[in-house]
């Protein structure tokens, strides 16, 4: 038997004025349901709690507690509630952030309706939607991390890896027949590139990313 049981949303947003946007939005189509709103975080866990939610329209930055958070103790409730991030912000910390902590879609406050009302039938069956901006974020994040130390020099590399070895300064100095302030120099490059301010942070950056071979 066909489910004709109106989805369930939940709209979390500090502005008033955003909520009762959304609130009109939905009522436009009968296969919606408002059922609940909150201006923070706190409120919406507690709403979820204590009350049957399909879909949340989650805000970003709000007071008291954010989208993030909120995301994150809701998909702890194990109550099958699907979250539908929808903010101004398309930053690749928080795209990463809400993916993580359990979102279904990240989509941004410029979505026109029908967008919206997809993604949220979407959402309700499982099914990820990213706005362009927050797809063109991961993978510029994607192809950042990609690139760590690509641009190292072959003697740089060299440097790096008598690094990883526990190699002093003037060790790595003498193994490779060259003056200490070159090895100085050397070393203040491949701390940039790396985007580090140490040897520790260099050697942990080279190992992650498979830069030099792990001893």
């Amino acid at each position: 038997m066909v489910n004709t049981q109106p989805i369930r949303i939940l709209l979390v947003d500090d502005h008033a004025l955003v909520r009762s946007g959304l609130r009109n939005f939905i009522y436009g189509y009968e296969w919606m349901e408002p059922v609940g709103e909150a201006s923070n975080g706190a409120e919406a866990i507690e709403f979820c709690m204590q009350n049957e939610v399909d879909v949340v329209l989650m805000d970003m930055i709000m007071p008291v507690m954010d989208g993030v958070q909120a995301t994150r103790r809701i998909m702890e409730l194990n109550k099958s509630i699907n979250i539908v991030i929808l903010t101004s912000f398309h930053e690749q910390d928080m795209v990463e952030q809400a993916l993580k902590a359990g979102a279904t879609s990240y989509m941004l406050k410029n979505v026109t309706a029908a967008e919206l009302a997809k993604t949220i039938r979407s959402a309700h069956e499982g099914h990820s939607t990213l706005a362009p901006e927050a797809t063109e974020a991961l993978i510029h994040a994607t192809r950042h991390q990609q690139a760590v130390g690509k641009d190292l020099t072959d003697r740089e590399r060299e440097v790096l890896a008598l690094l990883a070895k526990g190699f002093s300064n003037a060790e790595i100095a003498d193994q490779l027949s060259l003056s200490l302030a070159t090895i100085k120099f050397h070393l203040a490059n491949i701390y940039s590139k790396l985007g580090v301010n140490n040897r520790v942070e260099a050697v942990t950056i080279a190992l992650r990313n498979n830069l030099v071979e792990e001893k």
